[in-house]
């Protein structure tokens, strides 16, 4: 039944280079966040990016914005080539984040290692919570 509507020149308009150079199939940006007590650790796929094509910047409203560039220019082909398949993505990625309030900016690290880039975000320590105790009430301030 699929051949029916994805037959041979359904196929090539559907799945042609042009719609697979749209989608970027690379999973470059692709992040997993966890929170634990003391921190929030954010960590990206950036496969092939080394630290200098990596910038992280924190900015206004406490948005980490996260941009890898720089990796590999799309390969030089013959003028007479024919792209098939194209999903290893342009080489550049961008997230942006909005931090929460609890994390400490100015102690924010980062590190790129095996295709993974971790940021630590330390959180502001958990105000003590007020014992219970009793306020004496005078008849003036």
């Amino acid at each position: 039944m699929a051949d029916l509507f994805l037959g041979s020149p359904f196929r090539r308009f559907l799945w042609g280079p042009t719609v697979l150079r749209e989608w970027q199939g690379s999973s470059a940006g692709a992040m997993d966040w966890v929170e634990t007590p003391s921190s929030h650790l954010l960590k990206f796929n950036v496969p092939g990016y080394g630290k200098d094509q990596i910038k992280i910047q924190l900015e206004e409203d406490n948005v980490l914005s996260i941009r890898g560039e720089g990796l590999g220019a799309k390969e030089e082909v013959p003028k007479d080539s024919v792209w098939h398949v194209s999903e290893r993505g342009k080489g550049e990625f961008a997230r942006n984040v909005v931090l929460p309030e609890s994390v400490r900016a100015d102690q924010i690290k980062a590190q790129v290692e095996n295709g993974v880039l971790t940021i630590v975000l330390p959180k502001e320590p958990a105000p003590a919570k007020p014992k219970t105790r009793p306020i004496p009430v005078s008849s003036k301030l």
